[in-house]
């Protein structure tokens, strides 16, 4: 099968005819803490959704990736180089099963589409992660609420509110049918960090809502036994991120000349590792409608960025309002 075969419109149906999928945690290593699971990442293109879909598969999970850029069509954010197949292709590589499918999650019959999917090839939903995004290039920075333009701030609003809302509504009946399943939602900060405003009116709206999802999930999953928690990375190099600098991966140090927080900048791999490092946790449960930094998960889990080392940019933030004067390096 060619990798353009992998790509499946969200009826299971590929390129060839046949479907993808079948028993969960196939093609997984049997020592893999995740093996038999079924994990979901909306959004995982790019950026954190795509390294939080390979990290599950490296613990073994069976992982749909969606995302509305395929090799065939390509998102409004016009990166035709990230793929949903892509990432589906890195899943395999890493040890789980990797299934791309196409899907806008501000269409319900789309992601119900998703859903009838994993249920018909499963009939079971472990681990659900919300990072449906896509809006920086909307983000006015320094601007009061009247001044946006009202379309680009409801479209943020959509991008990063009613996708996820969308897509857990639609999910969650299919999650709950097992005690232990885990429902995540990627934002931007926790309750701890955002106490202050961020950016502008509607980008702090897109970035809090999530959380109190995660709140508010947790309250009413917690008597069936499941999970819900809200993830942060800290300052992101995403490939998106880096092309916006003029960096990549392995120049990215540069870049602190211009923003001393660079120096503190982590690879997406950090928070999937912490994320999947909770996923296999059987107390994952105490975390249940908390929001945690990579910084914290890896401390929690001993997991470390792709250098070994574990950054902690919103510990050194908070060190910084609180009237300190921190050394980067202590927080590296």
């Amino acid at each position: 099968m060619t990798a353009e075969d992998r790509t499946t419109t969200a009826d299971g149906m590929t390129a060839d005819g046949t479907t993808r999928g079948g028993t969960a945690g196939c093609g997984a290593r049997a020592d893999a803490p995740l093996a038999g699971r079924v994990a979901l990442v909306a959004g995982a293109t790019r950026g954190a959704g795509r390294a939080i879909a390979v990290q599950l598969g490296a613990a073994g999970a069976t992982v749909y990736a969606t995302g509305r850029t395929t090799r065939d069509r390509v998102s409004e954010l016009g990166r035709a180089g990230e793929t949903i197949e892509g990432t589906a292709e890195l899943v395999d590589a890493a040890g789980g099963t990797g299934i791309a499918i196409a899907a806008d999650h501000l269409e319900p019959e789309r992601v119900r589409e998703v859903v009838a999917r994993i249920d018909r090839n499963h009939g079971r939903l472990d681990i659900l992660v919300n990072d449906v995004w896509g809006g920086n290039g909307l983000l006015d920075f320094g601007t009061r609420m009247w001044d946006v333009d009202l379309d680009r701030g409801l479209r943020m609003l959509d991008l990063g509110v009613r996708t996820h809302i969308i897509t857990s509504s639609i999910a969650l009946p299919l999650l709950i049918r097992r005690p232990g399943g885990l429902v995540v939602e990627v934002t931007d900060g926790t309750e701890r960090t955002n106490r202050e405003p961020r950016e502008n009116f509607y980008y702090d709206l897109a970035k809090n809502a999530p959380i109190r999802m995660a709140r508010l999930l947790g309250e009413e999953l917690m008597e069936l036994g499941c999970t819900a928690v809200a993830v942060t990375p800290g300052f992101l190099r995403s490939e998106e991120m880096l092309d916006h600098f003029g960096l990549t991966e392995e120049n990215w140090r540069e870049g602190t000349e211009a923003q001393p927080h660079w120096s503190l900048s982590e690879s997406p791999v950090y928070l999937g590792r912490g994320l999947a490092a909770l996923a296999a946790d059987p107390g994952r449960h105490r975390w249940n409608g908390q929001s945690l930094d990579s910084g914290e998960l890896a401390r929690e889990y001993g997991v470390t960025d792709l250098d070994g080392s574990r950054p902690d940019v919103w510990g050194y933030i908070l060190a910084e309002k609180a009237g300190g004067r921190p050394a980067p390096e202590d927080y590296r």
